[in-house]
């Protein structure tokens, strides 16, 4: 199944320092067909603008990974985790028993990132944070795992942030009328796909940037760019 699920169908929300755009059911927004895709529970398009930011708020039984787009964004947390990621890079905060956080944009021009939230294995643990450079040269023509929490993929080798679920967070940049391949490890795993520039096809499926691919039981998914494109996809449980 590959379902099209395009950028102005999303719900949305304009409180002028942040416009957000969710694919699943996000505060006042609430759509019964969209809750969540099976461990994969929300998925922020957020455009924050310069010098604003989520004031400190708390989280916990939850797998928060930022994927920036465009400037940057700092974090700062009760555990006393303090960081700034940029354009192309990942942080991921795990909520565990629970953690109290701000995200702010102290740039001076806006900052573009999705915010994507997993539901963990198990509830509790300890909080954590973590974030990494991921340059998008070395994710050209192949998805590269940002975030994961599954074994025996060579993941965590490969660098990525660990997350405690069964899911991970990949990455990728095609040239247009290039196509990258993904085999996801049974064809019932949910997966999601967001291209964050670029037009992409699956399948007879059209998706221009920041609309929503949601695809299940696929062995193996090609995406072919019809435009230079930059992609981030979800496998979840």
């Amino acid at each position: 199944m590959i379902e099209l699920r395009p950028f102005e169908s999303l719900g949305a929300a304009n409180h002028g320092w942040l416009d957000a755009h969710h694919h699943f059911s996000f505060a006042a927004y609430h759509d019964p067909a969209r809750v969540h895709w099976g461990s994969l529970r929300v998925w922020n398009d957020d455009t924050i603008q310069a010098g604003t930011g989520f004031p400190t708020h708390p989280h916990n039984d939850m797998e928060i990974i930022t994927y920036v787009r465009k400037g940057a964004i700092t974090h700062r947390d009760s555990m006393g985790n303090e960081g700034r990621t940029e354009a192309g890079d990942v942080q991921v905060m795990s909520a565990g028993t629970g953690v109290r956080h701000s995200e702010y944009n102290l740039e001076e021009t806006e900052t573009t990132l999705f915010q994507i939230w997993i539901i963990p294995d198990t509830r509790g643990g300890e909080p954590g944070w973590g974030a990494r450079q991921f340059p998008r040269g070395e994710r050209s023509g192949a998805f590269i795992p940002l975030a994961s929490g599954m074994e025996g993929d060579g993941d965590k080798a490969q660098g990525a942030l660990p997350i405690r679920a069964d899911a991970r967070v990949l990455g990728a940049t095609v040239k247009a009328g290039d196509c990258v391949t993904y085999r996801p490890r049974s064809a019932g795993r949910h997966l999601y796909l967001v291209p964050a520039t670029g037009k992409v096809r699956v399948g007879d499926v059209e998706a221009k940037a920041r609309d929503g691919i949601a695809i299940t039981a696929m062995d193996e998914v090609s995406v072919t760019a019809l435009e230079d494109a930059e992609l981030v996809l979800v496998d979840a449980a």
